[in-house]
């Protein structure tokens, strides 16, 4: 299916056509738009959401249900749904506006005190997987299997270590990705963010301050959403994380090889990505292979 031409014009006609008492506000592309949607600004204080792609389009009623419901439960702001758009002028899926929340996107140097930063974060997923599931989307093709099992990318996770031969520790990668292989959860399914990654994350003054685009919410294996530990965090930072998180080593063993197979992937030219990711994966790599074990 061809790809439909996202735009501004696209965005302000529809919201004349559907939302007509928001027509006279302003349409303007936000700057760091994401990948699996296209964001603008509405006015000053809404933002507009639309799947870049089919792959994506599931996500929009899921987080119209859901999101709601999980938010006055939450330790910190979550996206708002304020309305739900419809297909029309060519754009074939529902589309979304949300409240627009302040913040800047978490890097290292926007952060203060990045222990800190990861103890918030911990306390975010431990209020998150304390929410009761009942009901709740299980890993599917609408989050990518997040809170699935990694057995669904094992061909895709292996096909990249060996593209990577003579470029990375190939039998390290291996002996990293089939330790959570041979790991069951054995937990009761909780909700999971699904993509808790930087670029998902917002600080204000240091600190953070909201977590945002919840496409990838499941219920399932809290393991996915633990790779932030390699991707964002290192030593004392990834200790206080993990210190937070009442989660045993098998999880935390599942968490790593998350985190490897999404680097190993980008690294091997495997994945549709953007720049950023593209240039961390490989430290990301590193991060993973320099521990061998996981401790309790």
């Amino acid at each position: 299916m061809e790809q439909p031409v996202i735009d501004d014009t696209l965005v302000r006609r529809m919201v004349t056509t559907q939302f007509p008492h928001w027509a006279d506000l302003p349409v303007r592309s936000v700057a760091a738009g994401g990948w699996d949607n296209r964001s603008f600004h509405l006015g000053d204080g809404m933002i507009v959401r639309l799947p870049s792609s089919a792959d994506y389009a599931a996500q929009v009623e899921k987080e119209h249900r859901w999101l709601p419901k999980l938010a006055p439960l939450l330790p910190l702001p979550i996206p708002t749904p304020l309305a739900m758009g419809k297909p029309a002028s060519g754009y074939p899926w529902r589309w979304s506006i949300y409240r627009w929340i302040d913040g800047d996107t978490a890097t290292p140097e926007r952060i203060r005190d990045l222990s800190g930063f990861a103890a918030s974060l911990a306390q975010f997923l431990v209020a998150l997987q304390r929410i009761d599931p009942t009901g709740g989307p299980a890993p599917g093709l609408h989050n990518f299997f997040r809170g699935g099992s990694l057995t669904t990318y094992d061909a895709e996770t292996r096909q990249a270590i060996a593209v990577l031969s003579g470029k990375i520790d190939t039998a390290a990668a291996t002996e990293v990705w089939e330790a959570a292989l041979r790991t069951t959860c054995n937990r009761s399914p909780v909700w999971i963010h699904g993509d808790v990654s930087a670029g998902n994350l917002l600080v204000q003054e240091g600190r953070l301050s909201s977590v945002i685009d919840f496409g990838m919410l499941g219920v399932g294996d809290p393991a996915c959403d633990l790779s932030i530990a390699w991707t964002l965090f290192d030593g004392e930072s990834r200790e206080a994380f993990r210190a937070m998180l009442p989660l045993d080593p098998d999880t935390w063993a599942r968490g790593r090889a998350w985190a490897l197979w999404k680097a190993l992937i980008v690294a091997a030219g495997l994945a549709e990505t953007n720049a950023v990711e593209a240039s961390v994966s490989w430290r990301i790599i590193d991060r993973v292979l320099e521990e061998r074990s996981i401790d309790a």
